[in-house]
């Protein structure tokens, strides 16, 4: 499960990059209560999603030159600069190379053996989100990719992830964890992007989890507020009732009332 405070290779950030930031505010706001608080004038037209006054999410405008509609899961580093060294020396690459946000922080945006984007995140003044784990609030994160075994050995050689390989539905499931972490600290799941039916053509990605006390009725104010259920409702022994969705611009995520909240 996601805690905080945060360590070394644990996700500690999530933002959405959108073409239309108040029409997104409308849609989250609308699914989950999130009020929106810009960064400054300074930060480009970045800002928070709020729960209560707490941070759950970033987000800003993207231009289709800038990239499709999407949310990015950010990975918590004790050094940027040498994570994303580790990042190119396992076959990753470097969307945006480290760079400082003010006194916020030090980020980049980097890319997997397989192409798959992730963020990492060095604190500074901004330790990572303030809720995680909480209905409305970032609780999992799932890779769909296309080889398993190279995102362990890239994930591992460069935050130093450890792995489970679970027998789940006719298949394998491999959850990830912090080095030196138990089985309480996963925080994630790997898996093939071809055994999915929806996410074979969208193609692989990290997706984030947002906790939710309805399941069912959180799937259909999607649809009701212009999104898309790419996944109906579905009970998973032991796991919870998920449903994996896109808001009215395209960017994916997935819900989940985990089975620890379930009466």
């Amino acid at each position: 499960m996601l805690t905080i405070p945060y360590v070394h290779g644990a996700p500690n950030w999530l933002d959405l990059g959108t073409p239309d930031l108040d029409g997104a505010l409308g849609f989250y706001g609308a699914l989950f209560g999130w009020t929106f608080r810009s960064a400054g004038p300074e930060a480009g037209g970045y800002g928070m999603f709020q729960l209560d006054g707490g941070t759950v999410a970033g987000g800003m405008t993207v231009t289709a030159d800038q990239g499709a509609p999407s949310w990015t899961v950010y990975f918590r580093s004790d050094d940027a600069d040498a994570t994303a060294a580790a990042a190119s020396e396992h076959g990753g690459s470097a969307e945006f190379a480290p760079m400082d946000v003010m006194e916020q922080g030090r980020m980049a945006l980097l890319r997997d053996a397989e192409g798959v984007r992730f963020g990492i995140w060095q604190p500074g003044t901004n330790k990572g989100l303030d809720l995680v784990d909480v209905p409305g609030s970032l609780c999992w994160t799932e890779l769909y990719t296309p080889d398993v075994a190279s995102a362990k050995e890239f994930y591992g050689g460069v935050f130093g992830w450890h792995t489970s390989d679970i027998p789940f539905g006719g298949g394998t499931y491999t959850t990830v964890g912090p080095a030196g972490a138990d089985e309480s600290g996963t925080f994630g799941g790997l898996l093939p992007v071809d055994a999915d039916p929806a996410e074979i053509a969208a193609g692989p990605y990290w997706t984030p989890y947002i906790e939710v006390t309805d399941t069912d009725a959180v799937a259909a104010r999607v649809q009701e507020l212009g999104g898309e259920v790419r996944m109906p409702p579905t009970d998973l022994p032991d796991v919870g009732r998920i449903a994996k969705v896109a808001d009215p611009y395209g960017a994916r995520f997935a819900v989940i009332r985990s089975a620890a909240r379930q009466d």
